[in-house]
């Protein structure tokens, strides 16, 4: 099993910034392209920034310049940096990865059960 855990989130002020991370465990065997995906209430999920284990970065346009993406491969970790939030990045933002766990000879796609974050004065 591969479970994600996220962390970091809040509530913050319109130009604030968050610093979101999410850690892999369980019986990992390759871990693959990790990221962020976010759902506002009555949107579809939507895709935010992603990372391949070899760093390169796919970042969605709405939040391109303000927010970043990285990866710590020993740590199985993920991180996101938002900066300038606005109060449309409100959303529920859950982790993703995509893992091959070690009884298994395929990759799978794996979520954390999500983090809030509310941008509001």
């Amino acid at each position: 099993q591969v479970r994600l855990v996220e962390s970091g989130g809040g509530l913050v002020q319109p130009e604030g910034s968050l610093r979101l991370s999410c850690a892999a465990s369980g019986s990992i065997f390759v871990l693959y392209t990790m990221g962020w995906y976010r759902q506002a209430p009555g949107k579809q999920r939507e895709l935010v920034a992603t990372i391949t284990s070899g760093g390169s970065a796919n970042v969605a346009d709405f939040v391109k310049g303000r927010f970043t993406i990285s990866r710590d491969n020993e740590k199985r970790a993920v991180y996101l940096q938002m900066d300038s939030l606005k109060p449309e990045d409100t959303a529920v933002y859950y982790c993703y990865a995509n893992a091959r766990p070690t009884y298994r000879l395929d990759s799978y796609d794996y979520w954390g059960q999500g983090t809030q974050v509310t941008v509001s004065s």
